[in-house]
């Protein structure tokens, strides 16, 4: 579990938006949850400078992200099963 950054704001379209020290992996693997490991979503987009880049979580519940603001976040990494 690693550290992914601050819930800035809400986008139009309800995805979480934060700023990020290091561009994470994107994708449905990329399971974003908080302080006590409960499931919020995962990353959608990475966007804006190599550096410090902006990173785009999908909820999975729309109605509980206005209680994320402020909220540090923290990517877990889900690893892939092996193809057979």
């Amino acid at each position: 579990m690693r550290r992914l950054g601050k819930v800035l704001h809400i986008s139009k379209r309800g995805a979480l938006i934060l700023r990020t020290e290091k561009t994470p992996p994107m994708g449905k693997e990329a399971i974003v949850v908080d302080k006590k490991v409960q499931k919020i979503g995962w990353i959608q987009d990475v966007f804006g400078p190599v550096k410090n880049p902006y990173v785009s979580v999908k909820p999975y519940d729309k109605m509980a992200a206005e209680k994320l603001l402020g909220q540090i976040l923290y990517l877990y990494r889900r690893k892939s099963t092996p193809k057979r």
